[in-house]
């Protein structure tokens, strides 16, 4: 069984960076989901993938787990964006690509 282990990126829903600073580490599926012919669910052989997901504070702790459990693990590190600056005043500039109108 193979695991990642990564920092989740932030939601997409708000601008908060809240539940970013912690490590996951997340089992890779085996084998594909598959759809149930009478209900139409997507159903697994396996539950480790979809429902166990760890949390470490820092990526020591959730390499150093992996280790000790004898789990082949990747680490994925997260590329952080550079902040644009942006004021309010820039959206009624001179120098805009297009111009301001109703």
């Amino acid at each position: 069984m193979f695991a990642r282990i990564f920092r989740p990126s932030k939601t997409a829903m708000q601008s908060g960076k809240s539940k970013t600073s912690h490590w996951v580490l997340e089992f890779e599926a085996k084998s594909a989901r598959r759809i149930d012919p009478l209900m139409g669910w997507t159903s697994s052989d396996e539950t480790a993938p979809g429902q166990v997901r760890l949390s470490f504070e820092n990526k020591a702790d959730a390499v150093a787990y992996a280790q000790h459990h004898k789990i082949p693990h990747q680490v994925i590190e997260q590329q952080d964006g550079s902040p644009v600056i942006k004021a309010y005043s820039d959206n009624f500039a001179f120098h805009r690509r297009k111009p301001w109108t109703h």
